[in-house]
């Protein structure tokens, strides 16, 4: 379902949006994220991109549970990202941090003070606020 920024700005799922990455070898999803620490915090299961300039603004990353149950999923920032290799996305905050990170909730993805806590809980700017400069991965 998609989200509406302050800018008219609509967020969705990369999955759900018809688009692809441009160049599939930097397709993150199923990637291992990583803290920066090392620690992994779980996987990538899909992308928010924003419709109007087509950038990714978050990973949405599954973490705990067996076979799909029991896992949580939680966004984190593109900003966070520090490296990407073949198989891991490594971010600059600690697995505590991220644990404590506001929850995915499927009621609140429509509610923009719901992504702009986010961004404040990491410590970012949102990407639709005054002077915001994009140091995120991307590549649709």
């Amino acid at each position: 379902m998609p989200t509406t920024t302050q800018d008219n700005v609509t967020l969705l799922k990369l999955s759900d949006s018809g688009q692809t990455i441009a160049n599939t070898a930097e397709d993150i999803r199923g990637c291992k994220v990583k803290d920066k620490d090392g620690k992994d915090l779980g996987t990538v299961d899909d992308l928010l991109i924003d419709d109007q300039e087509r950038k990714v603004r978050f990973l949405r990353v599954e973490h705990g549970g067996f076979l799909g149950v029991g896992e949580t999923k939680s966004f984190i920032p593109v900003d966070a990202i520090t490296k990407i290799t073949d198989d891991d996305v490594h971010i600059n905050h600690s697995r505590d941090h991220v644990a404590k990170a506001p929850r995915y909730d499927p009621k609140l993805v429509d509610d923009n003070a719901y992504y702009g806590s986010i961004y404040g809980y990491y410590g970012y700017m949102p990407f639709w606020g005054a002077g915001y400069g994009y140091l995120g991965y991307g590549g649709l």
